[in-house]
């Protein structure tokens, strides 16, 4: 019979390995206020901006901090009546995931 710590040691790094992201490795979403002051700051180029990278009606617009950069995280229902995720370097406007 096998022994249990090997098992056991097993199931944990299973358990490690599956877990999700933790808060720390998702974008932290910025207030109103925080997004204005980015934007002013030139941190962050205007949502107007941002949107032009996409085609279809925007459903929902974010401004979040991920660990490297500021991103917009978009809900948009695209012409198809198909509902996509699109994320967009905030900094700049290049698309990097999505569409």
């Amino acid at each position: 019979m096998a022994s249990p710590i090997p098992f056991a040691m097993v199931m944990l790094a299973l358990v490690v390995m599956l877990t999700p992201a933790t808060a720390q490795e998702r974008p932290q979403c910025l207030t109103r206020a925080e997004q204005r002051a980015a934007i002013a700051a030139g941190e962050a180029i205007p949502l107007a901006a941002a949107r032009q990278r996409t085609s279809g009606e925007l459903v929902r617009a974010r401004l979040c901090r991920d660990s490297r950069r500021l991103i917009y995280l978009l809900t948009v229902l695209s012409r198809d009546g198909k509902v996509r995720q699109v994320t967009i370097d905030a900094t700049n406007g290049t698309v990097i995931g999505g569409l």
